[in-house]
């Protein structure tokens, strides 16, 4: 594994166009790039992927496999393999969906759990990177802050931030983009009035201290989403009691931690054969309820209100847990073996609907005169979203705001040459569309490689074709981010379905010269290098 705190080297290198060599020269007499020891770094790459997390590491397994011919390497902002999973450390941390579709296509999950704890995926990202010779190719500490297009060079050029503060320039033919969708930084926080006098600790999820001690405190949980609902049960062993107070219910499921079809599979059968019905057994069940719920969405809702009826048993009021929105209008929380259910069941958690007036010096008073008493409040109110890194894109010498383009198969942007992100699911485990995204990657390059293109862009030649939201989600995160989500069209394939089936034989099996992907040459199309 690269040493993180190495300072990198700009090594003169054939491979690299006169463009960039001069570039190099004078970012170097500028002083702006790093020097060191000569020979050890390599700056020209015909891919570079941006983000070491989940997607990361799967685009590059894949590159490795389908596209050996192909150098690459992934740059990597912070100083560990994960991603979302190094990240967040807050309690219980874990899954929101099964592992045997989170886990990737061509690594099973063996894992004990099939909604599994944040240490245990991050053990499994580590081991995937380590086995498949990954690890070698990360660059830590390098954060991009700016990436430019040249179409006479067919080239991008990338500004990174380096370990010690000063700036590196990489260049690569084709950039792939896995650095998530949200602020890495910080979460989102609404704020309100009176913060400034409560005399407990305020924490966020997303910076999460090491040494928080809630034993025997009085907890206020702020949200309804994934990550209330997983905090709840987590501190309700150690803490005097928890309260979730939410603003509004969230569809909330229980489901077993562990899958017992998954066991007997791997079991009773060779592990291949076991993973992949595992993994299709999965995808249906996501896909079938899914559809249902959306086709008759008030019997899906009065059916997933009776469960939590049945979990909650007599005595507990299931409005908390009735929404006003229709299922998967937002996402949907799942409870591994209910046990957000059997916290409140217990007596050491409990949730409260209400809007917050102000905070006091012992908690909270509600909108509704109603007072909860807390020593630590801790506020699960969600994410800020940030495409692409929050990155400056240039192409051509002209900045493109991603909000104002067309997704392509949901991993490409109109009129934006060799570029693609990888953007999962949000009714399904996000690495099923990871895994689409990275065999269409791999498809794109060998085909430029077999008609010695340059590169390819999206074009949307069609003026009938009428724009719409990316994704049909009412949640908060979502509305906050819609001027910078690019838009998807009303016809393929600018379409976006949210099913791994359609997604599939378009990525896996459609054909790539589709006439929409304008694949160009150039007068010095770069050789390919050895990886």
């Amino acid at each position: 594994m690269p040493d993180p705190a190495r300072e990198p080297v700009l090594a003169a290198s054939a491979e690299l166009p006169a463009t960039q060599l001069a570039a190099n020269a004078g970012a170097s007499a500028r002083g702006n790039v790093a020097a060191g020891r000569p020979g050890t770094d390599q700056f020209d790459f015909d891919v570079i992927v941006v983000g070491a997390g989940l997607s990361g590491i799967g685009v590059a397994c894949h590159l490795q496999r389908d596209c050996p011919r192909k150098s690459f390497i992934i740059l990597e902002a912070r100083g560990a393999v994960g991603g979302t999973w190094d990240l967040f450390r807050y309690p219980g941390v874990r899954s929101d969906s099964d592992m045997h579709t989170l886990g990737y296509r061509f690594r099973p999950w063996r894992g004990e759990k099939a909604i599994a704890d944040g240490p245990s995926i991050l053990e499994y990202l580590n081991d995937t990177a380590r086995d498949h010779g990954i690890d070698g190719k990360i660059r830590f500490h390098h954060t991009l802050k700016r990436a430019s297009w040249s179409s006479s060079d067919a080239r991008w050029t990338l500004d990174v931030l380096g370990p010690d503060g000063t700036t590196v320039i990489y260049t690569c033919n084709f950039l792939q983009m896995c650095s998530g969708y949200y602020d890495y930084d910080a979460g989102y926080m609404p704020g309100w009035p009176g913060m400034e006098h409560f005399n407990g600790a305020i924490v966020h999820p997303h910076k999460w201290p090491k040494d928080l001690d809630y034993a025997g405190k009085r907890i206020v949980v702020i949200g309804s989403g994934a990550t209330a609902v997983t905090l709840v049960p987590a501190m309700s062993d150690k803490a005097a009691h928890v309260t979730m107070l939410q603003r509004s219910p969230t569809y909330i499921l229980a489901r077993p931690a562990r899958d017992a079809i998954a066991d007997w599979c791997y079991a009773k059968l060779p592990e291949g054969l076991a993973h992949a019905l595992a993994r299709w057994k999965s995808i249906f069940l996501q896909t079938y309820f899914y559809s249902v719920a959306r086709r008759r969405p008030e019997a899906a809702k009065q059916r997933i209100i009776e469960l939590a009826q049945a979990e909650l048993g007599p005595g507990i009021d299931v409005r908390h847990f009735t929404p006003r929105y229709n299922p998967w209008d937002q996402r949907l929380c799942l409870v591994p073996d209910g046990d957000l259910f059997k916290a409140i069941r217990a007596g050491k958690a409990s949730v409260v609907t209400g809007e917050i007036d102000t905070f006091t010096e012992s908690g909270l008073k509600l909108g509704s005169g109603e007072e909860l008493a807390a020593d630590i409040v801790v506020t699960a109110t969600g994410l800020v979203m940030k495409l692409l890194g929050g990155i400056q894109l240039v192409v051509d010498g002209r900045t493109v705001n991603p909000g104002t383009t067309l997704t392509y198969k949901g991993m490409m942007f109109s009129d934006v040459p060799n570029l693609a992100s990888t953007f999962g699911y949000t009714n399904a485990s996000w690495t099923l569309k990871a895994d689409l995204t990275s065999e269409y990657l791999c498809r794109i390059l060998n085909r430029m490689d077999r008609g010695r293109y340059a590169y390819c862009t999206p074009r949307n030649n069609d003026p009938s074709m009428v724009p719409d939201a990316t994704l049909p989600l009412s949640s908060g995160y979502m509305q906050r981010a819609k001027d910078i989500l690019p838009k998807q069209g009303s016809k393929r394939p600018w379409r976006l379905y949210q099913n791994y089936a359609k997604d599939m034989l378009a990525l896996r099996f459609g054909s790539i010269d589709d006439g929409t992907l304008v694949f160009t040459r150039h007068a010095a199309v770069p050789a390919r290098r050895q990886a």
